[in-house]
């Protein structure tokens, strides 16, 4: 399948409540997505951000961002009135993100509108927990007692019983006398996933696929590495022992140091990968394409000790590999995932990948360095591989025409052939592949073969509507023979490249 789509988290879409929310301008997004011949929208995490808001940093791998409810639909929905949503300030500069008057605002109506709407979706409220009750249980009480210990990371909560689990005891008296913060978490969750699920059908209708992110790791101030905190490398206080980073490379002289907990991947593997397959199942009902992170950490990882204030004095360790591979696709076989294999990449994970058959990452951006060959030209790319203009840790093709060094823009004005009747961004974009071709092959073979025979059959030969069916889909057989040729003896690199 051949397609192109856009990267646009949702909280970039406009709005007068802070961020972009799961409502009417989303619903105005894949009707441009739609009407722009695009087919993918790829929406990053929608997981609730802890401490500096990152998507890539979210306190629970399974829950939703109640940000990213839509209070317009809760005053249709009569949880809300226009009166209370008018009277609160998101901040006064719409082209910036005031986290401390969304986080007030925010909540404060959410509250408001659990006090109403409880008692009155109080059966679906309760069937969604039923449904959810394996994560949502624990990321309820997380969340409430996080507010009762004054917002501080579990690690750092007064009651050593409750921050180490000891007994399920301890677990139900907190949960009576923390009842009403509890209860406002399920309803804000229940009012999340009612209104993705709305969200997510209209872009379906759309014909449009999310593509959505799962970061590889979890932070450890999240209700993931509280609840099962036997899946992490941890100490018996609940200490991190080693921690997630990346080692000092040309970009960054003392490395990255995430500080996120380690897997313990040897118990996850005597398991069967038990916790993986849940977070993947549940992405995988929230998104049609699931993109895994930092892929290269399942081949081997940077870790780094506990307490270390850079990556320096980190060393590799394995990952599960081809284990956690053969669980995942047997478990969830229908799942479609695409792996990020940026970054310093090995001919062990290069494998690992191939072994996987999931699609790799190619960056344009990346490919442009005037010092040296790069992996990511276009003549260079693999069958199996998905181009990315940039990413969403790059700047938009505008902002790097403008930033990179003069030589690697002269590099890619040359080799795609970029000129200022076409633009630029335009070009770069065509350097991804040969759309012209792709378009007149969807039309020769829409209107010259599949919807006469279509026609033919059903209303001529009035066959069963299987083979109906197998007419409309007939047009792949005759699209092999061209794009087997275009790909294989060189004129889509000719074209897009413009050698002469």
């Amino acid at each position: 399948m051949r397609a192109s789509g856009i990267i646009l988290h949702i909280t970039s879409l406009p709005s007068p409540h802070g961020v972009g929310t799961l409502g009417r301008e989303a619903r105005e997004f894949a009707d441009f997505l739609r009407k722009a011949g695009q087919k993918c929208w790829q929406i990053l995490p929608l997981g609730p951000t802890g401490y500096g808001d990152s998507p890539y940093q979210t306190d629970s791998a399974f829950a939703g961002n109640p940000y990213l409810i839509d209070l317009e639909q809760l005053i249709t929905d009569g949880l809300l009135t226009r009166e209370e949503v008018d009277a609160v300030s998101f901040g006064s500069d719409p082209a910036q993100t005031d986290y401390g008057a969304l986080y007030a605002g925010r909540f404060n109506l959410l509250r408001r509108a659990c006090e109403r709407g409880w008692d009155k979706e109080r059966d679906n409220v309760d069937a969604f927990y039923r449904e959810n009750e394996s994560w949502l249980r624990s990321y309820a009480l997380y969340t409430a007692a996080k507010r009762h210990f004054g917002m501080r990371p579990w690690i750092e909560w007064e009651d050593e019983d409750l921050r180490l689990r000891r007994s399920e005891e301890v677990l139900r008296r907190y949960e009576e006398l923390l009842a009403e913060d509890i209860r406002f978490c399920i309803f804000t969750q229940y009012l999340f996933f009612r209104q993705w699920n709305a969200l997510r059908a209209y872009i379906r209708e759309q014909g449009i696929r999310i593509i959505g992110d799962v970061p590889i790791y979890v932070p450890l101030d999240s209700a993931d590495v509280w609840a099962e905190g036997e899946y992490f490398q941890l100490d018996d206080q609940c200490r991190p022992t080693e921690v997630a980073g990346v080692p000092p490379d040309y970009f960054t002289a003392d490395g990255q140091l995430w500080g996120n907990p380690l897997y313990d991947w040897d118990r996850m593997r005597d398991d069967g990968y038990r916790w993986w397959i849940r977070r993947l199942g549940a992405a995988g009902k929230l998104y049609d394409t699931v993109r895994i992170d930092h892929f290269r950490g399942l081949e081997s990882y940077w870790a780094v000790p506990y307490g270390e204030t850079t990556a320096r004095s980190g060393h590799w360790r394995k990952g599960p590999g081809e284990s956690f591979i053969d669980a995942i696709k047997t478990a969830l076989p229908g799942l479609d995932i695409i792996a990020e294999d940026l970054g310093f990449m090995t001919p062990e994970v290069i494998a690992l990948r191939e072994y996987s058959g999931f699609p790799g990452m190619k960056v344009l951006q990346f490919a442009f360095d005037s010092r040296e060959p790069s992996d990511y030209l276009p003549h260079r790319y693999p069958t199996n591989c998905i181009c990315y203009t940039g990413t969403h840790d790059n700047a938009t093709l505008a902002q790097w025409l403008g930033d990179a060094k003069g030589d690697d823009v002269a590099y890619a004005k040359q080799y795609l052939g970029l000129n200022d009747e076409e633009g630029y961004v335009n070009g770069i974009i065509r350097g991804g592949g040969n759309a012209l071709f792709v378009v007149k092959m969807d039309l020769i073979s829409i209107w010259c073969i599949v919807l006469p025979l279509s026609f033919f059959m059903a209303f001529v030969m009035h066959a069963s509507p299987t083979v109906v069916v197998w007419c409309l889909n007939a047009d792949q057989i005759f699209k092999c023979v061209p794009a087997f040729l275009e790909s294989n003896y060189g004129n889509w690199i000719r074209k897009l490249t413009r050698d002469e």
